[in-house]
C-alpha cells in the first residue's frame, strides 16, 4: 500500500464562509440541484452529517459511476476545513483503498476564499498513481467548485 498526495489551490470571489456552507454543510441540497445531469441524490446514511457520518452521492442514469460513499472524518466549522474519504466507489476500481481528501477555506485579501484541496490516495499493493491519472477527477471538482462559486456570485443572498 502506497500514498501519493495531490494538492491543489485556486481563488473565489466568494467569503470563506459562504462557499463552506454551500459546499460542504449543504452539499447533499445544493449540488444535486445545480447539477442534476450529474448528480441524482446525495443521502446521509449513516450519523448525523458530523465526523464519522457516511454519505452516498448517486450518479445519474448513463454516468460511468454509479455512486461513491464518503465518511466524514473531521468538520472544523470554526476553521472551515472538512476532511473525508471515499470509502466505496467506481472511481476506486481494482487499485485504490479509498481516497482521502481535505478542503479548507482562507480569507483573501480581496474579501474572496482561497480554496486549498489536498487528495491522498491510498493504492493497493505496489501499484502508483500519476497525477495525469487523476486530472479527469481535478477537473471535475474544480467544475463543481466553478459552479457553485457562479452560483453564489448570482444570489448574494444564499448561504449569507
Amino acid at each position: 500500500m502506497g500514498v501519493t498526495s495531490f494538492p491543489q489551490e485556486f481563488t473565489c470571489p466568494i467569503a470563506p464562509a459562504r462557499m463552506f456552507k454551500a459546499l460542504i454543510l449543504d452539499s447533499s441540497n445544493l449540488i444535486p440541484k445545480l447539477l442534476p445531469q450529474f448528480i441524482k441524490s446525495i443521502t446521509l446514511i449513516q450519523g448525523d452529517g458530523g465526523a464519522g457520518s457516511i454519505e452516498q452521492v448517486n450518479f445519474t442514469e448513463g454516468s460511468q459511476f454509479k455512486h461513491v460513499k464518503h465518511r466524514i472524518d473531521e468538520l472544523d466549522k470554526g476553521n472551515l476545513v472538512c476532511k473525508y474519504t471515499m470509502i466505496e466507489g467506481d472511481p476506486l476500481g481494482d487499485k485504490l483503498e479509498s481516497i482521502a481528501y481535505e478542503v479548507k477555506f482562507e480569507a483573501a485579501t480581496d474579501g474572496g476564499c482561497i480554496c486549498k484541496m489536498t487528495s491522498k490516495y491510498i493504492t493497493k499493493a505496489d501499484f502508483e498513481i500519476k497525477e495525469e491519472d487523476i486530472k479527469e477527477g481535478k477537473d471535475s471538482a474544480i467544475g463543481i467548485y466553478k459552479v457553485v462559486e457562479a452560483y453564489l456570485s448570482e444570489n448574494p443572498q444564499v448561504y449569507a
